[in-house]
Protein backbone atom coordinates (compact mmCIF):
# COMPACT_ATOMS: atom_id res chain seq x y z
CA UNK A 1 0.00 0.00 0.00
CA UNK A 2 1.20 3.53 -1.09
CA UNK A 3 2.13 5.83 2.11
CA UNK A 4 1.55 9.81 1.40
CA UNK A 5 2.78 11.87 4.08
CA UNK A 6 0.35 14.66 4.42
CA UNK A 7 2.77 17.97 6.06
CA UNK A 8 0.74 20.77 7.40
CA UNK A 9 3.91 23.30 7.35
CA UNK A 10 2.23 25.64 9.59
CA UNK A 11 1.87 23.20 12.69
CA UNK A 12 2.91 24.33 15.81
CA UNK A 13 5.17 26.82 15.89
CA UNK A 14 6.75 26.08 12.46
CA UNK A 15 8.84 23.00 10.89
CA UNK A 16 11.92 22.09 9.41
CA UNK A 17 9.34 21.10 6.09
CA UNK A 18 12.55 20.39 3.90
CA UNK A 19 14.06 18.43 6.42
CA UNK A 20 11.40 16.08 7.01
CA UNK A 21 10.78 15.79 3.42
CA UNK A 22 14.37 14.85 2.46
CA UNK A 23 14.20 12.29 5.67
CA UNK A 24 10.71 10.90 4.64
CA UNK A 25 12.52 10.33 1.27
CA UNK A 26 15.41 8.45 2.72
CA UNK A 27 13.66 6.35 4.93
CA UNK A 28 11.25 5.10 1.86
CA UNK A 29 13.74 4.76 -0.32
CA UNK A 30 15.98 2.55 2.14
CA UNK A 31 12.47 0.48 3.05
CA UNK A 32 12.02 0.30 -0.74
CA UNK A 33 8.54 1.96 -0.14
CA UNK A 34 6.23 3.61 -2.42
CA UNK A 35 6.01 7.42 -0.94
CA UNK A 36 4.36 10.66 -1.92
CA UNK A 37 4.36 13.75 0.27
CA UNK A 38 1.67 16.86 -0.18
CA UNK A 39 1.99 20.04 2.03
CA UNK A 40 -1.34 21.61 2.69
CA UNK A 41 -2.05 25.06 1.81
CA UNK A 42 -4.26 25.84 4.36
CA UNK A 43 -7.67 25.20 6.82
CA UNK A 44 -9.44 22.07 5.04
CA UNK A 45 -6.73 21.41 2.46
CA UNK A 46 -5.83 18.11 3.68
CA UNK A 47 -9.44 17.01 3.97
CA UNK A 48 -9.72 18.49 0.25
CA UNK A 49 -6.55 16.63 -0.58
CA UNK A 50 -7.31 13.25 0.33
CA UNK A 51 -11.12 12.93 -0.70
CA UNK A 52 -9.88 13.82 -4.58
CA UNK A 53 -6.91 11.43 -3.82
CA UNK A 54 -8.94 8.31 -2.85
CA UNK A 55 -11.73 9.54 -5.83
CA UNK A 56 -8.99 9.27 -8.35
CA UNK A 57 -6.68 6.66 -6.87
CA UNK A 58 -8.51 4.26 -4.11
CA UNK A 59 -7.37 3.61 -0.79
CA UNK A 60 -3.71 5.09 0.91
CA UNK A 61 -2.06 5.19 4.44
CA UNK A 62 -2.54 8.32 4.54
CA UNK A 63 0.22 9.72 7.92
CA UNK A 64 -1.09 12.98 8.80
CA UNK A 65 2.10 15.51 10.07
CA UNK A 66 0.54 18.27 12.08
CA UNK A 67 -1.34 18.46 14.97
CA UNK A 68 -4.72 17.07 15.94
CA UNK A 69 -6.65 19.47 13.77
CA UNK A 70 -4.65 17.90 10.35
CA UNK A 71 -5.25 14.25 11.50
CA UNK A 72 -9.17 15.13 12.21
CA UNK A 73 -9.44 16.50 8.25
CA UNK A 74 -7.44 13.32 7.40
CA UNK A 75 -9.73 11.17 8.70
CA UNK A 76 -12.66 13.28 7.63
CA UNK A 77 -11.15 12.90 4.14
CA UNK A 78 -11.07 8.84 3.78
CA UNK A 79 -14.86 9.08 5.15
CA UNK A 80 -16.96 6.18 3.28
CA UNK A 81 -13.27 4.75 1.60
CA UNK A 82 -12.54 1.25 2.09
CA UNK A 83 -9.05 0.02 2.79
CA UNK A 84 -7.80 3.49 3.86
CA UNK A 85 -5.87 3.52 6.68
CA UNK A 86 -4.62 6.88 8.75
CA UNK A 87 -1.68 7.78 10.86
CA UNK A 88 -0.18 10.79 12.76
CA UNK A 89 3.13 12.03 12.82
CA UNK A 90 2.55 14.89 16.05
CA UNK A 91 3.95 18.00 14.96
CA UNK A 92 1.15 20.11 16.13
CA UNK A 93 0.57 22.43 19.52
CA UNK A 94 -1.73 19.93 21.70
CA UNK A 95 -1.09 16.37 20.19
CA UNK A 96 -3.16 14.98 21.78
CA UNK A 97 -4.94 12.11 20.17
CA UNK A 98 -1.34 10.00 19.93
CA UNK A 99 -1.42 10.29 23.56
CA UNK A 100 -3.85 7.18 23.70
CA UNK A 101 -0.92 5.19 22.64
CA UNK A 102 1.40 6.68 25.16
CA UNK A 103 4.53 3.66 24.48
CA UNK A 104 4.17 3.93 20.72
CA UNK A 105 7.21 6.17 18.98
CA UNK A 106 4.91 8.20 16.49
CA UNK A 107 7.82 10.12 15.06
CA UNK A 108 9.19 7.12 13.83
CA UNK A 109 9.21 7.31 10.01
CA UNK A 110 9.94 3.94 9.50
CA UNK A 111 7.29 2.58 11.71
CA UNK A 112 4.92 5.14 9.91
CA UNK A 113 5.24 2.98 6.92
CA UNK A 114 5.69 -0.67 8.15
CA UNK A 115 3.62 -0.67 11.31
CA UNK A 116 -0.13 -2.61 11.70
CA UNK A 117 -3.03 -0.72 12.01
CA UNK A 118 -5.45 -1.23 15.20
CA UNK A 119 -9.18 -0.65 14.68
CA UNK A 120 -10.07 3.22 16.20
CA UNK A 121 -13.20 4.26 16.61
CA UNK A 122 -14.68 7.87 15.08
CA UNK A 123 -17.13 10.09 16.15
CA UNK A 124 -19.43 11.70 13.55
CA UNK A 125 -21.49 14.96 14.06
CA UNK A 126 -24.38 16.91 12.23
CA UNK A 127 -24.74 20.55 13.03
CA UNK A 128 -27.51 23.27 12.15
CA UNK A 129 -26.74 26.89 11.38
CA UNK A 130 -28.48 29.24 9.46
CA UNK A 131 -30.45 27.41 7.68
CA UNK A 132 -28.59 24.30 6.58
CA UNK A 133 -26.43 21.61 7.49
CA UNK A 134 -22.82 20.32 8.11
CA UNK A 135 -22.06 16.99 8.81
CA UNK A 136 -18.33 15.40 9.73
CA UNK A 137 -16.01 13.42 11.76
CA UNK A 138 -13.91 13.54 14.39
CA UNK A 139 -11.61 11.26 16.45
CA UNK A 140 -10.44 13.09 19.50
CA UNK A 141 -12.80 15.57 21.16
CA UNK A 142 -15.15 17.99 20.85
CA UNK A 143 -14.95 20.92 23.91
CA UNK A 144 -18.33 23.12 24.81
CA UNK A 145 -17.89 25.89 26.96
CA UNK A 146 -14.86 26.72 28.98
CA UNK A 147 -12.80 24.24 27.00
CA UNK A 148 -13.60 25.42 23.95
CA UNK A 149 -13.12 28.96 24.94
CA UNK A 150 -9.53 28.30 25.99
CA UNK A 151 -8.80 26.42 22.65
CA UNK A 152 -10.59 29.84 21.04
CA UNK A 153 -7.94 31.98 22.43
CA UNK A 154 -4.89 29.60 22.31
CA UNK A 155 -5.42 30.52 18.37
CA UNK A 156 -4.46 33.70 19.32
CA UNK A 157 -1.53 33.17 21.95
CA UNK A 158 0.03 30.53 19.80
CA UNK A 159 1.13 33.39 16.79
CA UNK A 160 2.63 35.68 19.60
CA UNK A 161 6.88 35.09 19.59
CA UNK A 162 8.22 32.90 22.64
CA UNK A 163 4.85 31.37 23.47
CA UNK A 164 5.41 27.75 23.28
CA UNK A 165 1.97 25.76 22.56
CA UNK A 166 2.16 24.60 26.57
CA UNK A 167 2.39 27.71 27.94
CA UNK A 168 -0.73 29.51 25.52
CA UNK A 169 -3.16 26.93 27.35
CA UNK A 170 -1.83 27.72 30.71
CA UNK A 171 -2.34 31.64 30.16
CA UNK A 172 -5.24 31.15 27.87
CA UNK A 173 -7.24 28.78 30.99
CA UNK A 174 -5.87 31.56 33.72
CA UNK A 175 -7.32 34.21 31.02
CA UNK A 176 -11.13 32.48 30.97
CA UNK A 177 -10.84 31.54 34.42
CA UNK A 178 -11.28 35.51 35.15
CA UNK A 179 -14.12 35.82 32.60
CA UNK A 180 -15.45 32.28 33.97
CA UNK A 181 -17.84 32.39 31.08
CA UNK A 182 -19.31 28.66 30.05
CA UNK A 183 -21.93 27.74 27.71
CA UNK A 184 -26.19 27.26 28.12
CA UNK A 185 -26.98 24.14 26.43
CA UNK A 186 -29.34 20.84 26.33
CA UNK A 187 -27.92 17.43 26.83
CA UNK A 188 -29.82 14.98 25.22
CA UNK A 189 -28.37 11.29 26.25
CA UNK A 190 -30.25 8.41 23.70
CA UNK A 191 -33.09 10.37 23.94
CA UNK A 192 -33.16 11.26 27.89
CA UNK A 193 -32.37 14.97 28.92
CA UNK A 194 -29.58 15.42 31.22
CA UNK A 195 -28.89 18.47 31.53
CA UNK A 196 -30.90 22.18 30.65
CA UNK A 197 -29.31 25.59 31.57
CA UNK A 198 -25.71 26.70 32.48
CA UNK A 199 -22.50 24.67 32.83
CA UNK A 200 -18.74 25.30 32.98
CA UNK A 201 -17.99 23.31 30.32
CA UNK A 202 -18.95 19.76 28.68
CA UNK A 203 -16.72 17.32 26.62
CA UNK A 204 -17.72 15.06 23.94
CA UNK A 205 -14.97 12.30 23.79
CA UNK A 206 -13.59 9.48 21.98
CA UNK A 207 -9.71 9.65 23.14
CA UNK A 208 -9.04 10.80 26.78
CA UNK A 209 -6.94 13.75 25.99
CA UNK A 210 -7.39 17.74 25.14
CA UNK A 211 -5.43 21.01 25.79
CA UNK A 212 -1.91 20.07 25.35
CA UNK A 213 -2.14 16.62 27.47
CA UNK A 214 -4.91 17.69 30.64
CA UNK A 215 -6.49 14.01 30.87
CA UNK A 216 -10.30 15.30 31.19
CA UNK A 217 -12.04 12.16 30.09
CA UNK A 218 -9.76 9.56 32.31
CA UNK A 219 -12.78 6.79 31.14
CA UNK A 220 -12.72 7.14 27.52
CA UNK A 221 -11.19 4.52 25.27
CA UNK A 222 -10.55 5.11 21.48
CA UNK A 223 -11.84 1.05 20.66
CA UNK A 224 -14.77 0.68 23.16
CA UNK A 225 -18.27 1.69 20.51
CA UNK A 226 -19.21 4.26 22.73
CA UNK A 227 -19.21 8.41 23.43
CA UNK A 228 -17.51 9.40 26.99
CA UNK A 229 -18.50 12.81 28.31
CA UNK A 230 -18.31 15.01 30.97
CA UNK A 231 -21.02 17.50 32.51
CA UNK A 232 -19.07 19.80 34.71
CA UNK A 233 -21.22 22.24 36.61
CA UNK A 234 -20.79 25.68 37.32
CA UNK A 235 -18.44 26.22 40.55
CA UNK A 236 -16.20 29.31 41.89
CA UNK A 237 -13.03 30.14 40.47
CA UNK A 238 -11.14 29.14 44.30
CA UNK A 239 -13.13 25.47 43.94
CA UNK A 240 -12.02 25.31 40.23
CA UNK A 241 -8.33 25.81 40.83
CA UNK A 242 -8.45 23.32 43.59
CA UNK A 243 -9.88 20.94 41.48
CA UNK A 244 -7.88 21.68 38.24
CA UNK A 245 -4.38 20.22 38.90
CA UNK A 246 -6.51 16.87 39.46
CA UNK A 247 -8.39 17.59 36.20
CA UNK A 248 -5.26 17.88 34.26
CA UNK A 249 -3.61 14.45 35.76
CA UNK A 250 -6.95 12.88 35.58
CA UNK A 251 -7.41 11.86 39.00
CA UNK A 252 -10.31 14.32 40.03
CA UNK A 253 -12.79 11.04 39.32
CA UNK A 254 -11.51 9.72 42.10
CA UNK A 255 -12.00 12.44 44.52
CA UNK A 256 -14.66 13.12 47.43
CA UNK A 257 -17.57 14.45 46.62
CA UNK A 258 -16.59 15.01 43.14
CA UNK A 259 -20.47 13.69 41.58
CA UNK A 260 -21.87 16.78 42.90
CA UNK A 261 -18.71 18.90 39.94
CA UNK A 262 -17.98 16.54 37.35
CA UNK A 263 -20.96 14.21 35.71
CA UNK A 264 -19.56 11.52 33.36
CA UNK A 265 -21.52 9.43 31.00
CA UNK A 266 -21.30 6.92 28.31
CA UNK A 267 -23.76 6.76 24.98
CA UNK A 268 -23.52 6.17 21.24
CA UNK A 269 -25.65 9.17 20.86
CA UNK A 270 -25.72 12.67 22.12
CA UNK A 271 -27.46 15.81 21.56
CA UNK A 272 -26.49 19.32 22.12
CA UNK A 273 -28.70 22.22 21.73
CA UNK A 274 -27.63 25.72 22.89
CA UNK A 275 -29.78 27.90 25.17
CA UNK A 276 -28.96 30.66 22.45
CA UNK A 277 -26.59 31.74 19.35
CA UNK A 278 -23.84 32.01 18.94
CA UNK A 279 -22.77 28.72 19.71
CA UNK A 280 -18.82 27.89 19.41
CA UNK A 281 -17.83 24.51 19.88
CA UNK A 282 -14.55 23.57 19.74
CA UNK A 283 -13.19 19.52 17.16
CA UNK A 284 -10.34 18.58 17.90
CA UNK A 285 -8.47 21.76 18.22
CA UNK A 286 -10.41 23.41 15.77
CA UNK A 287 -13.02 25.87 16.90
CA UNK A 288 -16.14 26.63 14.65
CA UNK A 289 -19.89 27.83 14.86
CA UNK A 290 -22.63 25.77 15.42
CA UNK A 291 -26.62 25.04 16.06
CA UNK A 292 -28.13 21.99 17.54
CA UNK A 293 -25.43 19.46 17.04
CA UNK A 294 -26.09 15.52 17.02
CA UNK A 295 -23.03 13.41 18.10
CA UNK A 296 -22.77 9.64 16.88
CA UNK A 297 -20.11 6.87 17.77
CA UNK A 298 -18.51 4.63 14.76
CA UNK A 299 -17.29 1.98 15.97
CA UNK A 300 -14.20 0.39 14.43
CA UNK A 301 -14.35 3.86 11.76
CA UNK A 302 -10.77 3.96 11.53
CA UNK A 303 -7.97 2.04 10.66
CA UNK A 304 -5.48 3.79 12.71
CA UNK A 305 -1.77 3.38 12.13
CA UNK A 306 0.08 2.24 15.72
CA UNK A 307 4.08 2.56 15.10
CA UNK A 308 4.61 0.16 18.14
CA UNK A 309 2.57 -3.17 18.77
CA UNK A 310 2.48 -3.01 22.50
CA UNK A 311 0.12 -5.04 25.56
CA UNK A 312 -0.92 -2.27 27.10
CA UNK A 313 -3.20 -0.99 24.01
CA UNK A 314 -6.76 -0.77 24.51
CA UNK A 315 -6.92 -3.08 21.26
CA UNK A 316 -4.52 -6.07 21.67
CA UNK A 317 -5.53 -7.44 18.16
CA UNK A 318 -3.40 -6.17 15.48
CA UNK A 319 -5.61 -6.07 12.22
Amino acid sequence: MKTVFIINPKAGQGQDVEALSEEILQTAKALQADVQIYRTEGVGDAMRFVKEYCDTYGGARFIACGGDGTLSEVVGGIDGVHHAEVGVMPLGTGNDFCRNYADCDFKDIALQITAKTRLCDVICYQTELDGGTRTGRFINMCNIGFDCNVADLVADLKKKPFISGSLAYVLSILINLIKKKGADVTIIKDGETLHSGALLLHSVANGRFCGGGIQSNPLASVCDGMINFNIIHNVSRLRFLRLLPHYMKGTHMTLSGIEDVIETHTCQQLTVVPGSLPFRICLDGEVMDAGKTEFKIMPGGVRFVVPEVLKSLDNPEAL
